[in-house]
């Protein structure tokens, strides 16, 4: 028989006394078990030691795999662990730790927590040293997979006087210890500054260390209700500085943020920033992506049928009101008139196209939110139009002739000066509405460069302008219509009507934008304009001043206005609509619900066609209506930062936007600018589970 050594031996009874203690004393409490998660409080000591002041313990998670639970500041969706430890003994304090998390996407939205397996470190001081102590924790818990999942269970562990270490759980704490972000003051971090944008849409971040980054992630903190999108991380001076630019996607930061950075071997910390007025130059700017010849052509394609496409669209009424009325003053057998008039018209909605984009990249290139018919979220703008439409309106039903000076008419005729107004005029009356294909163009020009606008909305422009483009091509069109008459005041009065109709829908915008005292008193002047240019009695001079001042009150007191209050979305109507919240939709949908989102305003013509044609007729408002089906409706009828981003989420600048997310379908799917029946149940149909 071999004899061992001493030392190996003893190294060996150690050993096994050791195993036997920690499987015989282990402080751990009974385990919450569930299908998500399984909990328990764990303790680095067996017992209280005589004398010992401090005990370190952990909660102990481990989650099922693809289970989650959330860090101390989750991100725009979930809640972070609560612990309830009044029911504890001889517990003066006890310190919750929290290890650095990681990053998580789902529902388009950012959330930063853990998989797997975390524990949270206990510090936990003592009232009276030495004595027996008693860990009672009420935990509320949210874990999230494809649903979340709600957990409220109590452990409890009871540490008697004693001693001993239990070296398994020992080094799990350590373990977990160690990934809690050390905090400031960090050695190696110099400076740590933070702008926020004047719009309050994008947060910049930069810090100088000591020692290179290597690949670094960060999690700011900025106060309650503060959420910011996926980061911009670059990194300048060979690797010691690291700037980042994180979207807002909800709140205003009300304090300077606190960042939490993680960088691999090199672990977390914690450090607070300074405000600075300026925000922090990029170490090096993206390059811009070029997009294909190709694909450019191809985009404008959709974005000249799309332009086509409007005049088919509801908003077609006073635009095709304003075409028909140039028709009318001219003589069917002046082809060489009717070819410049219609050719001045063309350049109107062309040259309203290239100042549209001209303004879209301005505001863009200045950070502020861009979108397709958003002009129509100010009161001033629509003032103008009320104005206008009234006077339109007026001139048609003959309550005056504008008589201007005989030279001045014939330099007008001559130039195209009134043809190129109305089809400036038309064009605007038009971007209320969207169409199918525009989406598509619009969303690629304002996600791109400067030449990506031009192009896009020159395509726009020129489909929109082809009714106009043909007339003047073929003039002789226009003999098709029947010879002058008596019909003509008929036309003339049912256009008149038509405008007075769109005239009734820009004051019922305006109210909703500026409130309907604003409305109401914009088109008392309005009207007031018109009775001035009616009265034969007053000089065309003081006529025209008269109705001018009056005009610029109208401005004045649109421009004056207040934002009302919010209208709140009506619930008695055919859908029982609620009002949206981004993050509302995860929880919907984590709780198995399928979320229906439709955003809209009420200057958007399409979206209101959408509602009466789709939405709020059978099958799909009994789909609608069914259980397990949520409706939630964003009016951006006057400017919403959150909608913008919720909308910009998806590359998209206008409205309609109809999505629909469910269990299935937990990113979205998202509809066209024009719903059919079909679309909306088979969308439906595919957010749900499958019975």
């Amino acid at each position: 028989m071999t004899t061992l050594p001493l030392k190996t031996c003893l190294a060996v009874l150690l050993a096994a006394l050791s195993l036997s203690a920690t499987e015989t004393f282990a402080a751990t409490s009974d385990s919450h078990r569930s299908t998500p998660v399984v909990a328990r409080l764990i303790t680095a000591q067996n017992g209280v030691a005589p004398g010992s002041r401090t005990l370190a313990a952990g909660l102990d998670l481990n989650m099922a795999e693809g289970w989650k639970t959330y860090w101390r500041t989750p991100g725009e969706v979930g809640t972070p662990p609560r612990v309830d430890w009044s029911g504890s003994t001889n517990i003066a304090e006890i310190n919750f730790q929290w290890p650095a998390p990681e990053r998580f996407t789902s529902f388009g939205i950012q959330n930063f927590g853990y998989h797997g397996e975390v524990v949270f470190p206990l510090r936990i001081t003592l009232k009276q040293p030495g004595v027996a102590t008693r860990l009672h924790a009420a935990v509320s818990l949210l874990v999230c997979s494809e649903i979340c999942v709600p957990e409220d269970f109590v452990l409890t562990l009871d540490l008697p006087q004693g001693s001993g270490i239990d070296q398994t759980s020992a080094d799990r704490i350590a373990r977990f210890v160690d990934k809690v972000p050390q905090e400031a003051p960090v050695a190696r971090i110099t400076s740590a500054q933070f702008h926020v944008d004047d719009a309050a849409r994008s947060l910049t971040i930069a810090l100088r260390s000591t020692k290179a980054f290597d690949a670094p992630d960060i999690f700011p903190e900025a106060g309650d209700g503060v959420a910011f999108g996926a980061p911009d991380i670059r990194l300048g001076d060979d690797g010691s500085l690291l700037w980042a630019q994180l979207p807002i996607l909800s709140s205003v930061p009300s304090e300077a943020p606190l960042i939490t950075v993680t960088d691999g071997a090199d672990g977390a910390y914690t450090v607070p920033t300074t405000s600075v007025t300026r925000a922090p130059a990029p170490p090096f700017r993206l390059a811009t992506q070029r997009t294909r010849a190709g694909k450019l052509v191809g985009i404008a394609a959709l974005a000249f049928l799309g332009g086509l496409i409007l005049n088919a669209m509801p908003c077609v009424l006073p635009v095709l009101s304003i075409k028909l009325s140039t028709v009318l003053r001219h003589d069917p057998q002046d082809g060489p008139r009717i070819r410049r008039g219609f050719l001045a018209a063309a350049a109107g909605v062309i040259t309203f196209m290239w100042g549209l984009a001209a303004v879209l990249y301005g505001l863009k290139w200045a950070g502020v939110s861009v979108g397709w018919g958003v002009q129509f979220q100010n009161p001033v703008f629509l003032a103008v139009l009320i104005v206008v439409m009234t006077v339109f309106t007026g001139n048609l039903l003959g309550a005056f002739e504008i008589s201007l000076p005989s030279r001045l008419q014939t330099r007008m005729a001559n130039s195209g000066g009134g043809d190129f107004a109305t089809g400036l005029f038309a064009a605007v009356m038009a971007t209320p509405c969207s169409a199918p294909l525009l989406g598509t163009a619009i969303a690629f020009a304002l996600a791109g460069r400067g030449l990506d606008i031009a192009v896009v909305f020159t395509a726009l422009g020129l489909g929109l302008a082809l009714p106009y483009l043909l007339v003047a091509a073929w003039p002789g069109m226009v003999t098709r219509l029947p010879k002058p008459g008596r019909w003509m005041l008929l036309v003339k009065a049912g256009l008149g009507l038509m405008l007075l109709a769109t005239l009734g829908w820009l004051v019922w915008v305006m109210s909703g934008v500026a409130g309907a005292r604003t409305a109401l008193i914009v088109l008392a002047l309005a009207m007031a304009v018109t009775g001035l240019l009616s009265l034969k009695r007053m000089s065309p001079g003081r006529r025209l001043s008269s109705a001018a001042l009056l005009a610029g009150l109208a401005l004045v007191a649109a421009h004056m206005v207040s934002a009302p209050e919010a209208t709140p979305v009506p619930t008695n109507g055919a859908l029982a609509w609620q009002s949206f919240a981004r993050a509302e939709i995860a929880r919907q949908v984590s709780n198995g619900k399928v979320v229906f989102v439709d955003v809209t305003a009420d200057w958007c013509l399409t979206c209101k066609a959408n509602k009466a044609l789709v939405l709020e007729r059978d099958p799909v408002r009994t789909a609608l209506s069914a259980d397990g089906i949520t409706l939630m409706q964003a009016d951006w009828t006057r400017p919403d930062d959150a909608i913008s981003r919720y909308l910009e989420s998806f590359d998209r600048y206008g409205i309609p936007f109809n999505a629909v997310y469910g269990p299935a379908a937990p990113e979205g799917i998202v509809l066209s600018e024009l719903l059919t029946t079909q679309s909306v149940l088979k969308a439906l149909d595919q957010a749900a589970l499958p019975d």
